[in-house]
């Protein structure tokens, strides 16, 4: 399937006008193939325009047809083939089985909202029915449901070309809510994007959906990104990346006339904490679990471990010498982007310029823009008084941070910002000193991970992946597994509306077979 570089509007395939770019190699820094062609004002609009017109016509779509939808999305990307992983491979750096893995994870998203779709549950209709005798008021008949909150626009991830991008997360539960969408696709993968973006404009053709129901623009400028958020037609953003760029966003979304939600993921340093009986214990394992975790993908994972919170004691010891081993033996890896390289080196150099921070280890030494792995310690006291000793290093480096004991631990653990996972690692001796710090581990993550690390997002229905300010720009909602689905649905009520009138998942009858809440019993009464 040849890449040609053009927008995909609707049904149609327009060549941007607004400055050309190339995909990056991410090996060589070089540009390579076919120009993308930015897209216009003019451009943005004809998105915006056909996505409003779709919008009641596709949110009122049926649950089969929906469903099917996000499976033919699946299938056709499956169909793209080789093809989309060597272009991948090429624009990100990433191996080939780490892009395999994300393709089948991004495909399994589609169909886990699929079966959500055909439930129905995510409708939460809920029916409270009239009871004229009722004194000493009458009850009016009122009947809930969920319904889609309109077009949706989604900023692709630099560090998940496929889960997290124009078929990610985002896009498969606002399509799952009802939601046409307008993917603004990263400059970093823009062949990955047009490949899978191809793939979702004809799922919309062979499913016979309306054309607004899709769209994907490119531009290597800011400008676009932003008139997107403004636009009044957009009634909500999904953004994955950093924290000046999700509280950009945040800013315009609050200053329309009419604001507007921003699910944006930003920021996290996901802290582990050792507590002492389990370092005591297996120290060794522990620490060759962490290297492996931190130095996964180049640690360009959100859920990446930036920060070690231990009490310094015999244990502590025992973990760091047996990190820094591990850590020597790392050969460097290749970053994303020569940008993402660049702000990975100047954290690295930060730190090791930094008067309280001892450098521990670092990795093997690689080519242009591999990055080296590294490791660091400091105490808790220098760590409390400088703030940007807080700051996320994008990439495989992190923190010790040696705490006088579990009480200062404690305390150190209560100043930090929220984060989207923390990890505990402990005995069974552990135990009261766990129970202590739980209560502050659930007001500052979305997930905590016991003896094991966040870098694994397991898609299914229990996960959140989320957490407090500015892990997250809204603590109540996840990205990942199906309550992500909620991000994009608002409920309406309606009282005393005549049968003929309703809709079908309001109907006495049930005519959907859904599971409702009536007279708050859950049930499929019908």
């Amino acid at each position: 399937m040849p890449i040609t570089g053009q927008l995909l509007i609707g049904r149609a395939r327009v060549r941007g006008q607004h400055g050309d770019f190339h995909a990056i190699d991410a090996r060589t820094g070089e540009p390579f193939g076919a120009a993308f062609g930015g897209a216009t004002m003019a451009d943005l609009d004809r998105a915006c325009a056909l996505a409003d017109e779709a919008f009641d016509a596709y949110r009122e779509s049926t649950l089969e047809a929906r469903a099917a939808f996000l499976e033919t999305i699946g299938r056709n990307i499956v169909a793209i083939g080789d093809e989309l992983i060597e272009r991948c491979m090429a624009e990100t750096g990433l191996p080939r089985a780490r892009l395999e893995g994300e393709r089948a994870r991004t495909v399994s998203q589609l169909a886990l909202f699929a079966s959500v779709v055909r439930s129905g549950d995510f409708l939460d209709a809920r029916i409270d029915p009239a009871q004229p005798d009722r004194r000493p008021q009458p009850r009016v008949d009122l009947r809930m449901r969920s319904i889609a909150i309109g077009p949706v626009a989604v900023f692709g991830a630099s560090n998940f070309p496929l889960a997290f991008s124009v078929a990610g997360g985002d896009t498969a539960s606002a399509l799952a809510a009802g939601c046409p969408v307008i993917v603004k696709a990263h400059s970093a993968h823009p062949g990955t994007s047009e490949l899978v973006g191809l793939a979702i404009q004809q799922a919309v053709q062979d499913c016979g959906l309306p054309e607004g129901v899709f769209s994907l623009l490119f531009t290597s400028r800011r400008g676009i990104g932003q008139a997107l958020v403004a636009d009044p037609r957009i009634r909500a953003v999904g953004f994955t990346g950093s924290r000046s760029g999700g509280m950009e966003l945040i800013k315009i979304a609050n200053a329309r006339p009419e604001p507007i939600p921003v699910y944006a993921e930003m920021s996290s340093i996901n802290p582990v904490i050792l507590l002492p009986d389990a370092l005591a214990q297996r120290a060794d394992v522990i620490a060759r679990q962490f290297v492996a975790s931190l130095t996964l993908g180049a640690g360009q994972f959100c859920t990446n471990p930036g920060l070690v919170l231990a009490v310094d004691d015999h244990g502590l010891h025992a973990f760091e010498r047996a990190a820094e081993a591990a850590l020597a033996q790392v050969p460097a890896a290749t970053m994303l982007t020569p940008g993402i390289y660049a702000s990975y080196l100047a954290g690295i150099e930060r730190l090791e310029a930094h008067g309280d921070v001892e450098r521990l280890a670092k990795g093997v030494a690689g080519e242009r823009l591999q990055a080296r792995a590294a490791l660091f310690a400091t105490s808790a006291e220098a760590f409390m008084a400088d703030p940007s000793l807080r700051e996320e290093v994008f990439g495989a480096a992190s923190l010790i941070v040696r705490c006088r004991d579990v009480d200062a631990l404690h305390r150190l653990l209560g100043s930090l910002e929220g984060q989207l996972t923390t990890t505990i690692y402990l005995d069974a001796s552990d135990g009261e000193a766990a129970r202590g710090l739980l209560p502050t581990l659930e007001r500052k993550a979305g997930r905590i991970v016991v003896n094991g690390f966040g870098t694994g997002v397991e898609v299914g229905h229990a996960m959140v992946h989320g957490g407090p300010f500015p892990a997250t720009s809204d603590t109540r909602t996840t990205s990942v597994g199906s309550g992500a689905i909620g991000r994009f649905l608002r409920p309406v009520s309606y009282q005393d509306f005549p049968e003929l009138l309703l809709p079908s998942a309001l109907r006495t009858e049930n005519p959907l077979g859904l599971t409702r809440r009536i007279d708050g019993v859950l049930g499929r009464q019908g």
